[in-house]
């Protein structure tokens, strides 16, 4: 190399500290850069090893590698949904353990944890509102089914065209009427010995007052969204079968002979569709297994 050469590439005077950190600070970024990539995709490969485990039924072994993929990458948001979901499937309903409480709170503290970074993510959405619902039910928890029921609502809000939302909140308000009805009968027949009335009977006068009093309102949204459920899937045989049930609590709030026999007419009706749809399915032809 001559000297000119030489001239050409040398830094300048008093330069030569500057260079150095300049080129420690670009070495320090690809260092930081090239671990980020490589925890991204360690992270991935724990996700994919963590789906394996889980659709084999291994939960716990799922669990600490969706654990694991989730601190090595923050961002891989399907490591926290799988981890909320290995969390809610060891979730048993009504099992008073404080294992499987914790269990259920696990749950829902990872799907709100992608919610705080994608907070219209569907899947976390009805995560967090399935579990509730399940939470709630034994021992009864009406806290819980509101909340429940709010999840399903944000679901509504994002994306009103899903039929599901709705039929899951007639289902929760239905739950609940039906326990308030249980509830009153049972209540009024402790206080009437003598003159008891029966699960079909209509409610005495005073005990249907408090029964639309507390209920009314929750009826009629269920009784709303059921109907909005199965107008945009039609052959919702589910809907169908929680709408029959929601038109008879219906109709234990209604004064009049007339009304409640046609309340009851319209369930019935419910059922029969219900049981023609299942023959439909039934007949259909079953895909060939390959």
């Amino acid at each position: 190399m001559t000297y000119a050469s030489m001239k050409q590439v040398a830094p300048a005077h008093g330069s030569s500290s500057a260079n150095a950190n300049r080129i420690f600070a670009v070495a320090m970024l690809l260092l930081v850069f090239g671990v980020t990539g490589c925890n991204k995709l360690k992270a991935r490969d724990l996700l994919n090893k963590g789906v394996a485990s889980f659709k084999n039924g291994q939960y716990d072994a799922a669990i600490e590698d969706f654990k694991e993929a989730r601190d090595l990458d923050p961002t891989l948001l399907n490591a926290r949904l799988y981890l909320a979901t290995a969390y809610a499937s060891q979730y048993i309903p009504g099992a008073p353990s404080e294992e499987n409480i914790r269990h259920g709170n696990e749950a829902i503290a990872e799907f709100k944890g992608v919610l705080e970074k994608d907070p219209k993510n569907l899947s976390a959405i009805d995560g967090i509102g399935s579990i509730l619902f399940q939470m709630g039910g034994q021992p009864f928890d009406p806290k819980k089914f509101e909340e429940s029921k709010m999840y399903h609502q944000k679901h509504i809000e994002i994306k009103p065209q899903d039929p599901e939302p709705y039929y899951w909140i007639g289902v929760i308000n239905w739950t609940m009427a039906f326990r308030g009805n249980a509830e009153l009968r049972a209540k009024y027949n402790r206080e009437n010995l003598k003159k008891p009335v029966k699960d079909t009977d209509p409610l005495p006068a005073a005990v249907r007052t408090e029964y639309v009093q507390k209920y009314g309102q929750s009826v009629d949204e269920g009784i709303s969204d059921l109907e909005k459920a199965i107008q945009l899937k039609p052959d919702y045989d589910d809907a169908m079968a929680y709408l029959n049930l929601l038109y008879r609590r219906k109709a234990d709030m209604v004064e009049s002979a007339d009304e409640r026999a046609s309340l009851q007419k319209q369930a019935d009706e419910l059922i029969d569709k219900v049981k023609e749809i299942k023959q439909k399915r039934a007949e259909q032809p079953q895909p060939q297994a390959s």
